[in-house]
């Protein structure tokens, strides 16, 4: 009687001795080691894609800039226009863009309106184009002839009083140009001594748009 009171009380012991450590196991705690990694994983990633947009957005606004610095000095380079020589295509106190690199694709035309200034010169003077290089010009009873023939075509002026210099046949050299103020009666252009001839060299670029006062604003 008193065995069979020790093997029970030895199986209770041993099931209460499993119990325990099957508790304890259920207790255990495993950190996810899986779930901290990729979040690491994330933030880093994260970091490099901010710094990588950080610098596409200061390189685009870099190409912006330098865009509009070279759209400017390309394009929008001003002059002053005083008096009124090229009325009433541009008036006195218009201002005017100029387009520097038209001539290093084309050369000066006839018809054209340009920008100059010669040696010595402060200012830019705005004139139409009349003679190109190698031709002659010569003004006889109000007209222009160009090589001995009557020149209409990209000419804006008509009736012309003054021929100074242009009296007798004017020879432009290879890189000559003979310019005129549409308004020739206000205009010291290349009939006069004091302009003459203008070189290639002297040319600084197109005129092309009117950028004020408002009501003047449009293409030249």
């Amino acid at each position: 009687m008193s065995l069979d009171f020790r093997k029970k009380r030895g199986r209770a012991a041993k099931r209460s001795r499993t119990q325990k450590r099957r508790s304890g196991y259920r207790d255990l705690k495993f950190e996810d080691k899986k779930g901290s990694l990729q979040f690491m994983q994330e933030k880093i990633y994260g970091s490099k894609a901010g710094a990588k947009s950080l610098v596409l957005w200061a390189a685009a606004v870099l190409i912006v800039c330098m865009a509009a610095v070279f759209l400017v000095a390309a394009f929008g380079q001003r002059v002053s226009i005083v008096g009124d020589s090229m009325s009433p295509v541009l008036r006195n106190g218009d201002v005017a863009l100029i387009n520097r690199l038209a001539y290093n694709f084309k050369e000066p035309a006839r018809g054209d309106v340009a920008a100059f200034r010669q040696s010595g010169e402060k200012y830019y003077s705005v004139k139409r184009i009349v003679g190109l290089p190698g031709e002659t010009v010569q003004i006889q009873d109000g007209k222009i002839f160009i090589d001995g023939k009557e020149m209409t075509e990209h000419i804006h002026v008509s009736g012309i009083e003054y021929a100074g210099l242009a009296q007798t046949q004017v020879e432009l050299g290879a890189d000559e140009y003979f310019v005129m103020g549409d308004n020739h009666t206000a205009s010291d252009d290349s009939r006069n001594p004091d302009v003459g001839n203008v070189s290639r060299e002297d040319i600084y670029g197109q005129v092309w748009f009117i950028a004020g006062p408002a009501e003047n604003m449009g293409f030249i």
